[in-house]
């Protein structure tokens, strides 16, 4: 009888072309930890790589070697110290600046429009990065500024994601980004979206901004795409959110 051909895994799947494969293996395996995993036995391990508990082992036993993972008395299997050491040094050397500053490049290149990146400071948030739109008319908010929390899209975003009550905060939550006109200031309209870190926590929220007669609907998709692109950049993870606005 003909053999049937092999099931190609997860690990395979997501291979680095003309890596190394036990070394793409090994990572992949690694990735299969999520937040919120304490702990994963070897079925589990090997239900989400999709490779043989036989690989999987000979892996384990190299990830444990490098104390990238360790096995528990119980023979399941945790994340090692290994991965907290490599987190400081990644920690240690990271610029936020470095990450944020690009991505609201590309954001004002593609829209023409200013980009920020507000982060909470009290009962009022910060404009930590800011960068122009190309258009002399604009808003002419600053780096460093302090800006409400209460008022305009990025000060509602910060508010939602801090578990802010109310109809539009609601709303926030399920689409994952808001546009307002005249919130803030009549002539102003803005559209933010959230920004999450590793820790899955909020780690700001990303503004677009622009005079109130050049607002249009589909910069929603442009946010959203930066923001999710920031959280990636942080190494966090942006959320699937229930409801997304209808394209215009």
């Amino acid at each position: 009888m003909p053999r049937k051909a092999a099931q190609v895994s997860e690990a395979d799947k997501h291979a680095a072309e003309g890596g190394a494969v036990a070394v793409d293996r090994a990572l992949f395996v690694l990735s299969a930890f999520r937040l919120g995993d304490t702990s994963l036995g070897l079925a589990e391990l090997a239900q989400r790589s999709g490779l043989y508990k036989s690989t999987l082992l000979r892996l384990l036993a190299s990830l444990e070697h490098a104390a990238l993972v360790q096995r528990l008395p119980d023979g399941r299997y945790s994340l090692g110290p290994e991965v907290a050491r490599l987190n400081a040094v990644y920690a240690a050397s990271f610029s936020l600046e470095a990450v944020v500053m690009p991505v609201l490049r590309a954001l004002v290149q593609a829209t023409r429009e200013s980009a920020a990146f507000h982060v909470e400071q009290g009962e009022h948030r910060l404009c930590l990065y800011r960068v122009d739109s190309p258009q002399p008319v604009r808003d002419h908010i600053r780096a460093g500024e302090l800006l409400p929390r209460d008022r305009g899209a990025g000060g509602r975003v910060l508010r939602a994601f801090a578990g802010e009550a109310g109809e539009l905060y609601e709303r926030i939550r399920r689409q994952g980004v808001i546009a307002l006109v005249g919130d803030r200031s009549p002539d102003i309209a803005g559209v933010s979206a959230p920004v999450f870190g590793p820790d899955g926590a909020l780690a700001g929220a990303l503004t677009l901004t622009c005079p109130a007669s050049r607002f249009r609907e589909d910069f929603r998709d442009d946010v959203l795409g930066a923001a999710r692109a920031l959280t990636q950049g942080l190494g966090g993870n942006f959320p699937d959110f229930p409801e997304m606005p209808a394209a215009a």
